[in-house]
């Protein structure tokens, strides 16, 4: 019986030892560490291809409302259109991030790489913004943030919404 209990230990112990090696040189590996706190901005787990760049986040829903009331950026939601349509930041362009690459030519030649872009979606628990972010600086945009309190975020607070 002792003997059958080690053999198992070993296998299983193998087993998890090849299961960490594979996924830590995977390219689509699920990271052990991530951000779990949403105090301290979007929840993500930190997968090896994550979108998350803390240093474009605009954190505060009253930076936000500041940047919309001065007019200093074009606000655009990274949500699908339907949830667009239920609810928006008043004047905010709807990019649902899954259209990108069928909607970012007629958006260029609507706005130039100067203009500033705050993107926004549902909150801290969605990444959308982010990668949307990400997609329009590499397509040259040069000021892009992102609004991680997103349009959950501008409604609690009271704020106008269409």
């Amino acid at each position: 019986m002792k003997s059958q209990a080690k053999e198992i230990a070993v296998l299983l112990g193998l087993a998890v030892g090849l299961a960490l090696c594979v996924n830590y040189f995977s390219p689509v590996g699920i990271a052990l560490v991530g951000q779990w706190d949403i105090s301290k901005g979007v929840i993500t787990a930190g997968a090896k291809n994550d979108a998350i760049t803390d240093d474009l986040e605009i954190d505060d829903v009253k930076n936000a409302r500041h940047i919309f009331n001065s007019a200093a950026a074009l606000f655009v939601d990274a949500r699908t259109r339907e949830s667009y349509e239920e609810g928006h930041i008043p004047g905010a362009v709807s990019f649902p991030v899954g259209e990108f690459d069928m909607r970012i030519e007629t958006f260029m030649n609507r706005h130039s790489p100067e203009q500033p872009i705050v993107t926004y979606c549902s909150g801290r628990t969605c990444e959308d913004s982010h990668e949307l972010a990400q997609l329009f600086l590499a397509s040259g945009y040069l000021n892009v943030r992102v609004f991680i309190d997103g349009f959950p975020g501008w409604e609690a607070e009271g704020y106008p919404i269409e």
